[in-house]
């Protein structure tokens, strides 16, 4: 958005006109020349008329109304593909260019509408895990202290993870790509990915052991 040639004087707003190349946009004339363009949203939210007369502060006040809106946008498209943790969601917008505080009133503005919510987060990405690629206890519980997620709210959610079950959805999944030929050969490769999705030596040996009698038979 830029304020180029807009003088300390009041300006008088002379047409408010749908942007050419985005419609989403409306191009601003003070005093009969185009002055800058703000989101239509913004120009709607703020009032915008013609006619109104507009000193250099309420423009830019306009810019900042802007900006938030930009950042707002931003922060919902990112939220289209898959929920977010509010620390995701704040590093995402902070290395897009965002201030703080437009980052934090943002964020506050989601909480609201429910959009940022880290106890559904955590749900959802729990039984996204336990669904589609399950993982031990401790692996989902680390996975959400790196999305930022606190520990009272990660240990809420990970409490019913049930390592053995888990262990055996994994081993299930993955046996049917092994050879069921040498034990000590898919022992091996079993619980080397059951390493890999966090679960602990005991749960790994009764696990593969299981496994292995239910393929043989």
């Amino acid at each position: 958005m830029s304020f180029k040639g807009v003088e300390k004087a009041m300006k008088r707003v002379t047409a408010i006109g749908e942007g050419k190349r985005r419609k989403r946009r409306v191009n601003i004339f003070l005093d009969d020349k185009f002055a800058f363009s703000l989101e239509a949203g913004v120009a709607v939210k703020e009032g915008l008329r013609v006619g109104q007369e507009l000193s250099e502060s309420d423009i830019e006040a306009l810019a900042g109304a802007e900006l938030s809106q930009r950042c707002f946008n931003a922060a919902l498209r990112y939220l289209a593909y898959r929920p977010r943790s509010e620390s995701e969601l704040r590093e995402r917008l902070k290395r897009r260019g965002f201030d703080g505080d437009n980052v934090e009133t943002v964020l506050a503005r989601l909480k609201e509408q429910g959009l940022v919510d880290d106890r559904a987060f955590a749900q959802f990405w729990k039984e996204n895990r336990q669904s589609f690629s399950p993982r031990s206890r401790w692996l989902t519980r680390h996975e959400l202290k790196q999305k930022g997620v606190a520990d009272e709210v990660i240990e809420r959610v990970v409490a019913d993870v049930d390592d053995e079950d888990s262990a055996y959805q994994a081993a299930i999944a993955k046996a049917r790509s092994l050879p069921a030929v040498d034990y000590q050969g898919f022992r091996r490769r079993l619980g080397e990915y059951l390493k890999r999705r966090g679960f602990g030596y005991g749960v790994i040996n009764n696990t593969v052991k299981k496994v292995w009698e239910e393929v043989k038979e």
